[in-house]
């Protein structure tokens, strides 16, 4: 295959096995993709401008998608945006001494404008939202407490990102954007627009129209297109949370699909003069200091040392919103173009740090735990309270609707003395007021388990969502001795024989809900009532 289409072909055939080479090695696939774009210019293979179009609409998505998963309820605590803010307000003007040290030591170096040290700073300044979801999705701790702290802090800076956006289009707006402020009469239209594409590939469709309309409409009177992506995916995630969320995911895929032009097209502004490579390598160890930052920021405003600890470390790395800022502000003339890569490398770099260590996160605090427990608060917010029991023998792990349901069974069958754990704060106090005895806790923590006696239930079920969470809770309940029935309720039959190993009973959910479909059914054509409710409708019919 020759001319053009082969050409990026080609880039994209060496992409795919830079990623999964990267993957394999445990690290984020992007890294391969941004590998595979400098091998390419150093080939001379295919070219960064016809990769734009694609990269463009990974970034226009990207925001829409911010804007349908943003929720203001989850950055009204202090410890979120105080936390986003102050680290911002500590690591902009440090790191801009840094690169500023960096022109002074070696004068190629120094900047034009004083301006550029601190843009650059800027987008040094957030971490990886697709490296922090990773993590929390491997972990099956999507839903825990730190995790919502972690992906509040991203959301602020993201909508940093915004205001930067909004400041760096260099012009006024038209006129014609005061009509703008009509566009949340429009959020019962969506809703409506949303209900008629129904779940398939309309869906899909239609949120891409969205975001892609949206941008197109902003740049009419002026603005940039990213702002009208995530102001209307605001929207839209408003007017209609439950499918807000499954068109996010619905577009998660091609958002991600989309963005490897992107990095594609970073590699194509060449690899960085030696200099700036040791400029990136400088960078790279800085980013040491970002969780340490977090860490005491957090548990100044009153978290636990472990939950300050786990959102530090998840936040620990540079970010690929970073090199998209930096990339408009070479589009500007505010940046050359040589930092786009120097930026690049020291995300890279962050991202193979923080990799690691992230794996071991859990482990690396049961290490050290009474050194960071040192620096914990005497008083805790009401989130962080490890609350009692209240002496119930049977516990639900993760109060899911799978676990939600198992809670509702033994109440059925008229057991009482029986409490559920949810890792999510909100979902937890949602429960409560429902009327179900809940309480807020990580059933991973082993703080939970030790304050608590969660080891002294005569039998625990365990509902999450992912296997190597599954894992740390049969490996902790065996470390601390648990000697009762421990089931987990697990998606696949092949993670059975593992949690066999610790005695834990294990149900298939895919594979044994048909047993439980029949056995429900056959309950129900013993009910006298459904009975005579048959024969009636027979005896109509005859």
């Amino acid at each position: 295959m020759t001319g053009l289409l082969g050409n990026e072909i080609t880039v994209v055939i060496i992409a795919f096995f830079a990623g999964l080479a990267v993957r394999h090695l445990g690290y984020p696939p992007l890294l391969g993709y941004l590998a595979a774009g400098f091998v390419a210019h150093m080939l001379g293979i295919g070219d960064g401008e016809n990769l734009k179009p694609l990269a463009d609409a990974g970034i226009v998505l990207l925001l829409f998608m911010i804007g349908l998963h943003l929720k203001l309820d989850e950055l009204k605590p202090r410890y979120v945006w105080g936390s986003a803010i102050l680290h911002m307000l500590i690591a902009l003007p440090l790191t801009t001494a840094v690169i500023i040290m960096v022109g002074a030591i070696y004068s190629p170096l120094q900047f034009e404008t004083v301006i550029e040290p601190w843009v650059l700073a800027f987008a040094l300044s957030f971490s990886s939202t697709v490296l922090a979801v990773k993590l929390f999705e491997e972990r099956g701790e999507s839903n825990s407490f730190y995790a919502s702290i972690a992906i509040g802090i991203l959301v602020v800076q993201d909508i940093l990102v915004v205001v930067y956006l909004v400041v760096s289009s260099g012009h006024y707006p038209s006129p014609w954007a005061i009509l703008l402020l009509g566009l949340p009469v429009l959020i019962p239209l969506s809703r409506r627009y949303l209900s008629l594409l129904g779940h398939g590939e309309l869906l899909l469709l239609g949120g891409v129209v969205f975001a892609l309309g949206a941008a197109e409409l902003f740049e009419t009177v002026s603005l940039k297109g990213g702002l009208g992506a995530i102001v209307v995916g605001m929207l839209i995630g408003h007017g209609n949370r439950p499918k807000a969320q499954e068109l996010y995911k619905q577009l998660f895929g091609l958002k991600n699909l989309l963005l490897i032009g992107f990095f594609l097209q970073i590699g194509y502004y060449g690899f960085p003069r030696l200099e700036l490579l040791a400029v990136a390598v400088v960078l790279g160890i800085l980013i040491v200091l970002r969780p340490l930052i977090y860490f005491t920021l957090l548990t100044a405003f009153g978290l636990r040392a472990r939950t300050a600890w786990l959102t530090g470390l998840s936040l620990f790395n540079y970010s690929e919103f970073g090199l998209i800022v930096a990339a408009i502000a070479a589009q500007a003339g505010m940046l050359g173009q040589d930092w786009i890569t120097t930026l690049a490398l020291a995300m890279a770099l962050s991202f193979f740090v923080a990799t690691p260590l992230n794996k071991k996160a859990h482990e690396l605090y049961r290490r050290h735990q009474q050194k960071l427990d040192i620096y914990e608060r005497n008083e805790r917010l009401p989130e962080e309270v490890i609350e009692s029991l209240r002496g119930a023998s049977i516990a639900v792990l993760g109060m899911g609707r799978v676990g939600q349901g198992a809670y509702q069974s033994l109440v059925d069958s008229g057991y009482t003395d029986i409490v559920g754990i949810e890792e999510n704060y909100a979902h937890t106090k949602t429960l409560k007021a429902s009327g179900i005895n809940c309480v807020h806790g990580d059933a991973s923590d082993r703080d939970f388990w030790e304050r608590t006696s969660l080891v002294d239930c005569k039998l625990i079920l365990v509902s999450l969502s992912n296997h190597r969470e599954d894992m740390q809770i049969a490996t902790l309940a065996s470390d601390l001795g648990y000697k009762h029935i421990l089931s987990i309720a697990t998606r696949f039959s092949d993670e059975g024989p593992a949690l066999e190993s610790y005695n834990v009973v294990p149900y298939y959910r895919y594979g044994d809900v048909g047993r439980d479909f029949a056995q429900y059914s056959l309950k129900k054509m013993d009910d006298k009532k459904w009975k005579d409710g048959m024969m009636g409708d027979k005896k109509q019919k005859i």
